[in-house]
């Protein structure tokens, strides 16, 4: 990854300085070229001011002397005159070519000579004969960038040339980019550097977090990781550790249900295996008495291994959320309440708002809170069932007229196997409450408990709205 970074980093930075760099190199050159094409064009704007001057001149002598104009003014004096009056100037050079060979050239010092280049000159002869020519040509002087413009009089025809080294007059702006070349590498050679160092410092928690994630194990799962700062790595390293923190309670809250599976399974295997150790076959009475006991407590490890099973689906369920209202709801849930037998059942107050919920879940949870009424209150008692709304909540509760929970036992009665037995006797598997409560936790809800020697209510506490970070079964 730090590799990654930095090679990113790079290869944008890179790609940034050559962009830059090439752009300005090339619009620079462009420029410098447009003014050598200027510099030439006012060359042969200077030789046609001056060769027109000097003609005018020599007509105005042959009228005074009655003596005619070509006898006077030729196109080698014309040449001659050009060569002497337009001075090259920095890297540029001049010739004046006469019946097909250089016959004139410069009388100042001048950076090449262009004379000496036979070729040239043959080129130059061949292609100005009759127009100005503008080009540019590799030379063993340079690479040269020349204008030629004929000088013709009287049909006697002489070339002007005039000519710039490229290579010469693009040198000083090729060796400033050849400097920003060089600063460009440092500079990413610099970055590159800094980038692997800053990379590596912030990658440093993220190299941390492996290593510590690989010291924990099952059996050593309480190290946690340092939080520092206030970063995506710092977020990040609280995450973990609240996953860790989760984790740490599943295994934790996995292992407690083992524990208390074991012991309560322990006892009713017990029973039978010592029943079944002293059983005399020979006696029907006993064989029978030993029967219906085994069937009695396997069907209460039956029972048990089922609410096993109903509170590990209600742990992990995804409610299949539907908007109903709280008063219907509620009455609909009191209507299959009445049908259990032995008790006085009674509709209370009810909430008239709209809730979402999952009704399937939410009434296993609420006749589970009946039928935890109905065990634990005295035949023929009256047991209410209603609903109330307490603003962005509505409580669903259940009132018994039981002896009541014993006090510092109401957090205890929700736990598995949770039974507390004060004067209420100890039935069932111990499940039934923490299945309610299970079920509340997967709806963002809660659980509540009201208790006296006259009773208790426990209650259902569900967000009218499902909250945010709840997971989805199906909408609709």
């Amino acid at each position: 990854m730090r590799a990654r970074i930095l090679a990113s980093i790079l290869t944008v930075a890179a790609l940034g300085m050559v962009g830059a760099g090439g752009t300005a190199y090339l619009l620079q050159r462009d420029r410098v070229l447009n003014q050598i094409d200027d510099r030439l064009q006012s060359r042969v704007a200077a030789a046609r001011h001056l060769v027109t001057n000097e003609q005018a001149l020599a007509e105005s002598a042959a009228t005074e002397s009655a003596t005619p104009v070509g006898a006077t003014w030729t196109a080698r004096d014309a040449l001659e005159s050009v060569i002497a009056g337009v001075i090259p100037d920095r890297n540029e050079s001049s010739v004046g070519i006469l019946d097909g060979r250089a016959a004139f050239v410069p009388g100042v010092e001048v950076a090449f000579h262009l004379e000496e280049d036979a070729a040239f000159i043959d080129r130059v002869v061949a292609e100005a004969q009759q127009d100005v020519v503008l080009g540019t040509t590799p030379s063993p002087l340079g690479t040269l960038r020349y204008i030629a413009a004929p000088i013709a009089i009287d049909g006697d025809v002489a070339v002007y040339v005039a000519a710039i080294d490229l290579d010469r007059e693009l040198a000083d702006l090729t060796a400033a980019f050849t400097t920003y070349a060089i600063v460009a590498l440092i500079a990413l050679l610099t970055i590159g550097a800094v980038g692997w160092l800053v990379a590596g410092r912030l990658l440093d928690p993220i190299r941390g977090l492996r290593v510590a994630t690989s010291r924990i194990t099952a059996s050593d799962r309480h190290e946690r990781l340092p939080v520092v700062g206030r970063d995506d790595v710092s977020d990040l390293t609280r995450t973990v550790n609240d996953m860790l923190d989760r984790l740490d309670t599943a295994l934790t809250s996995q292992q407690q249900l083992l524990d208390d599976v074991r012991h309560e399974l322990k006892t009713p295997l017990t029973i039978l295996r010592g029943h079944l150790e002293l059983l005399d076959t020979g006696r029907v009475a006993e064989v029978e008495r030993t029967r219906a006991l085994a069937i009695d407590e396997l069907d209460r490890m039956t029972a048990l291994v089922d609410d096993i099973e109903a509170l590990a689906e209600s742990q992990v369920a995804i409610p299949a959320w539907r908007v109903v209202d709280a008063a219907a709801f509620t009455a609909e849930v009191y209507g299959k309440a009445r049908g259990m037998v032995g008790h006085e059942w009674l509709l209370g107050e009810t909430a008239s708002a709209p809730i979402e919920l999952d009704p399937s879940r939410v009434t296993q949870a609420l006749l589970q809170l009946v039928d935890n009424a109905a065990k634990y209150s005295p035949a023929g008692s009256t047991i209410e069932l209603g609903s109330a709304d307490l603003g962005d909540d509505i409580e669903f509760w259940v009132s018994d007229a039981g002896s009541g929970i014993p006090e510092g036992s109401e957090d205890r009665i929700f736990e598995r196997f949770g039974r507390i037995d004060g004067g209420r006797g100890v039935t069932g598997s111990g499940l039934g409450l923490s299945i309610v409560k299970a079920i509340a936790s997967v709806h963002g809800g809660s659980v509540s408990l009201s208790s006296s020697k006259e009773g208790s209510v426990f209650g259902l506490i569900l967000p009218k709205t499902r909250p945010s970070g709840i997971p989805v079964e199906e909408d609709q």
